[in-house]
């Protein structure tokens, strides 16, 4: 027996695979700089090189980048950079060379200490996070091939004669819808923005500028028919030497939004996004402005994409199929795949009073910038329940003027319930969090408030193993045993029972029921009763 096969195309999420690693290196100031008399701010980024499948391992080559700004002994502040590489291989159960490997980090923690005023202890500890997915082809029988079928058919089913060797069959065919998840589009991608930036009329010249720092905020990603649509926040934030050397060090702070399109012909606007983005560049230098003075500053960001769109495929496939005139063995196989159960973006606020350590007295606060970091997720009843921190530095000014910089990092708390309706402990959820807000006020002495809104990001699949048809054949009528079945017979019918279930089991067929029973539709409710009529068809 000839049957249509489809070829469907796949997604199965094979998991996730999770390690830490921890650095510790010492770094000597060089001679072109000053003593170390406190360390100021610091701050670290993870640059990913290379992730290689390697069969039942993925081995991932990077480095981490830190800056320090600290305060000299004589006074005055200076900044000192450097990077620590890595090599790290990450044991992969099931892995197959075939597979897609995707990768996630984070900085989970960074601790620069001053050894001594020429040498800086740097530790941390960075979590990377392996997710393997497998993409597959899937054939499937859809249908039975026209040239086997001949006339008939029934609603809700398909009915058809297959021609074969043993003269015309007449096979009852039951079909079932499928949704599957297919990955439409992946790739990697870049957006460049470039701003120039002015100091207000009140600042001096800059003279040297002692720290760069920016960071994404409101990041969203949504796509379109032919494109991506990219908008969000570039806050810009720089701490700076005057020209004039008897001035105190300045700072400025910009807040740069942006919008913009980056084509893409097979993107549509239905398709469901799960589209990480980070800094992967950033550049900012002073120039001089049309009156030559050092008062401009180019800025300058490469925003790095990590883009994968999910499309619903709905297929109608071949479930089942008997005939009443002959015995047809059908081939299966089992399918993994998964569903799309839900796509939900969580935001939870954080409001908190923090006291800020006070050897001299608090003039102003500067600046403040935060990090999100989880630290538990578990799936409850229709929700993810997330806990985590931000972790909040906030630098301010004192009277004191040989500090007059000084830096604070504290910890908040928060927890958030997603809605994820229908998510079960086999679900797999992809989750990525972000800093939508974040703002510090001085209440007064040395309280601050700080106000925060977080953005939990997620998509939730479903894993499904279902049977798919792959072949039948067909052989003669085993007459003992359709001899053995009653010729009419009175049926109640069971919880897990259905027409098609039914008609199979006793030898007839959906239509012959619901016409002998004078039935409405082909639905049936556990314990009605049914007169079945057995039905042979001659070859």
């Amino acid at each position: 027996m000839d049957l249509i096969k489809k070829q469907i195309h796949m997604n199965q999420w094979k998991g996730n695979v999770t390690t830490q690693i921890t650095l510790d290196d010492d770094f000597i100031v060089p001679d072109t700089l000053d003593d170390m008399e406190q360390v100021m701010l610091d701050t670290g980024e993870i640059q990913i090189e290379t992730v290689k499948n390697q069969g039942d391992k993925v081995a991932v080559k990077g480095r981490l980048e830190f800056q320090v700004l600290y305060r000299k002994e004589r006074g005055g502040l200076q900044t000192l950079g450097g990077n620590i590489p890595f090599e790290e291989t990450v044991n992969v159960p099931d892995l197959e060379e075939k597979d897609y490997v995707g990768l996630t980090w984070m900085l989970e923690d960074l601790n620069t200490d001053m050894i001594h005023s020429r040498k800086l202890g740097v530790q941390a500890i960075i979590t990377l996070q392996v997710r393997i997915e497998a993409l597959r082809e899937v054939e499937a029988a859809v249908d039975v091939a026209p040239d086997s079928l001949g006339t008939g058919g029934a609603a809700g089913r398909t009915d058809g004669c297959a021609d074969t060797a043993l003269g015309p069959v007449q096979a009852e065919t039951l079909k079932r819808r499928v949704n599957a998840a297919a990955i439409a589009v992946r790739r990697k991608d870049t957006y460049r923005i470039k701003e120039e930036l002015s100091l207000n009329g009140g600042k001096p010249n800059i003279g040297q500028l002692l720290w760069r720092e920016m960071k994404l905020r409101d990041v969203s990603v949504k796509p379109l028919d032919g494109s991506l649509h990219l908008d969000g926040e570039l806050t810009v934030f720089v701490i700076y030497s005057p020209e004039d050397e008897n001035m105190p060090a300045q700072w400025m702070e910009e807040t740069l939004p942006f919008s913009g399109e980056l084509e893409m012909s097979d993107v549509k606007e239905e398709m469901i996004p799960m589209i990480t983005v980070r800094l992967a560049h950033r550049d900012l230098e002073a120039k001089p402005d049309y009156d030559g003075e050092m008062r401009e500053m180019d800025a300058e960001a490469v925003l790095e994409l990590d883009i994968k769109l999910y499309e619903e495929q709905e297929a109608e496939l071949l479930s089942d199929m008997y005939s009443n005139g002959a015995e047809i063995e059908l081939e299966q196989r089992e399918a993994a795949f998964d569903q799309i159960l839900t796509r939900n973006v969580c935001k939870t606020k954080v409001t908190e009073k923090v006291s800020l350590p006070q050897d001299a007295r608090i003039l102003q606060i500067c600046h403040s910038e935060g990090a999100v970091k989880l630290d538990e997720v578990e799936v409850a009843e229709d929700s993810l329940q997330i806990d985590g921190v931000l972790e909040v530095t906030i630098l301010y000014l004192t009277s004191d003027d040989a500090s007059p910089v000084q830096s604070f990092v504290e910890q908040l708390p928060f927890h958030c319930a997603a809605e994820a309706r229908g998510i079960r402990c086999d679900s797999v959820y992809q989750l990525d969090a972000g800093l939508e807000q974040l703002g510090a006020v001085m209440m007064g002495g040395d309280m601050v408030e700080v106000k925060a809104v977080i953005t939990l990001d997620f998509l939730v699949l479903q894993p499904v193993t279902e049977p798919v048809i792959t072949g039948a054949s067909v052989k003669p009528m085993d007459m003992k045993k359709l001899q053995e079945l009653p010729g009419i017979v009175g049926y109640i019918v069971q919880p897990e029972d259905s027409l098609w279930t039914i008609a199979k089991k006793f030898h007839t067929t959906v239509g012959n029921i619901i016409t002998t029973n004078e039935l409405a539709d082909d639905q049936v409710k556990e314990g009605q009763r049914l007169l079945l009529v057995k039905e042979i068809v001659q070859g």
